[in-house]
Parts: C-alpha cells; sequence; structure tokens
C-alpha cells in the first residue's frame, strides 16, 4: 500500500474512533465524580466505567453525537465533594445538582463549561467562594447557588454575563455589595437575602464594592 493511502487510511481510522475517544473521556470524568461521592441509595449504581460512554447510564443525558448534555443528580441523597474532572464535560449545558449534602470549594474548572446553560447547585453545603471562572460560561441563563456556606464577595466578572435570566444566592454568608450593571440591573433583592454582610446593591464611586468583606 502506498504509504499516502496508509495515512489516508490511519486518518480515517482515527477520525471514526474521536467521539467514542471524546464521550469515553467524559465516562472517566463522571466516574472521577462518582469516586468522590457517597451514594448510600444507589443512584449511580449503573454508572458502569467499561462502558464506551455514559450516555446509558441513569441521571445522564447525551446528545445524538453521545456528548454529555445534562447530569440530573437533583435531591439525590448524595454527599460529598466535587473535583475539577467536572471541567472536562466540554458539551454539558445543565448541571443539576440540588439538595444533596455536597460540601466544599467549587471547583474553578466549571467556567470550562462553556456551553453550559443551567447551573442548580443550591441546597448544599458548598463553601469558599464563587469562582471568577464563571465569568467564562457566556451562554449560562440559570445559576442558583442560594442555601449554601459560600462567602467572599459578588465577583464582578459576572456581569458579563449578558444572556444571565436568573441568579439566586441567597441564604449565604457572602459579603460586600450587590452589583447593578449588566444583567445584575434586573434581579430582585430576594434573590440575594439572607447574606448578613452584604450591604446592598454597589454605591459606584462611593464605597469598594468588597466593604464589609
Amino acid at each position: 500500500m502506498a504509504p499516502l493511502s496508509l495515512f489516508s487510511l490511519l486518518l480515517s481510522f482515527l477520525l471514526f474512533l474521536s467521539p467514542a475517544i471524546s464521550t469515553n473521556s467524559e465516562g472517566n470524568a463522571l466516574h472521577a465524580l462518582r469516586s468522590r461521592l457517597s451514594d448510600p441509595t444507589n443512584v449511580l449504581q449503573s454508572w458502569d466505567p467499561t462502558l464506551v460512554n455514559p450516555c446509558t447510564w441513569f441521571h445522564v443525558t447525551c446528545d445524538s453525537n453521545n456528548h454529555v448534555i445534562r447530569l440530573d443528580l437533583g435531591n439525590s441523597n448524595i454527599s460529598g465533594i466535587l473535583g475539577p474532572e467536572l471541567g472536562q464535560l466540554q458539551h454539558l449545558q445543565y448541571l443539576e445538582l440540588y439538595k444533596n449534602d455536597i460540601r466544599g470549594k467549587i471547583p474553578k474548572e466549571l467556567g470550562n463549561l462553556k456551553d453550559l446553560v443551567g447551573m442548580d447547585l443550591y441546597g448544599n453545603k458548598f463553601e469558599g467562594e464563587i469562582p471568577k471562572s464563571f465569568a467564562k460560561l457566556k451562554s449560562l441563563r440559570f445559576l442558583r447557588l442560594n442555601d449554601n456556606k459560600l462567602t467572599g464577595s459578588i465577583p464582578r466578572e459576572l456581569t458579563t454575563l449578558l444572556n444571565l435570566k436568573v441568579f439566586d444566592v441567597s441564604n449565604n454568608d457572602l459579603c460586600g455589595t450587590i452589583p447593578v450593571d449588566g444583567p445584575f440591573s434586573m434581579f430582585s433583592l430576594l434573590s440575594f437575602e439572607n447574606n448578613k454582610h452584604l450591604n446592598g446593591p454597589e454605591l459606584k464611586g462611593l464605597v469598594p464594592y468588597d466593604f464589609g468583606c
């Protein structure tokens, strides 16, 4: 066989395999997540890492190209922490982890999920600051982080998320002031209530945005 023909055959084979390789890496990322979680009611029992891709796993939704686009684990009685591997789910559109017992910091790698539309992490025990990397989520429309133990100020970088329609950080321990630029001009003060160190809407030029932190 001529070298050029051999190269073409090899290239075609690699292109054929690329979706499987991609989705298998997503499966590896989800299996890494499973290893970090306690699952007393076995909601993750179907997460078998030996399968070609995770598209047959319960609580996982894929598109027609076998890319993971939804992770639905809300109210699933799971506990533990999240790790950076979630940032490998490059096609994820919805991350639903609400009303569990997940602790620790929110991984900054979630800011790599460029297709993300909705992120619901409310009703857990997340602590630490809201990642500034969330400013890279330009498709994000829904961000609910309420009822956790988050601290620090609301990153001003989030004011660049022009598609953001719902933002809720109530019932945390945030400090500073509430942004007034971009989509934040539309959010109700109810989205920020019960943060005892949050001092109301930002007064530009009068006090620093992180006043009180």
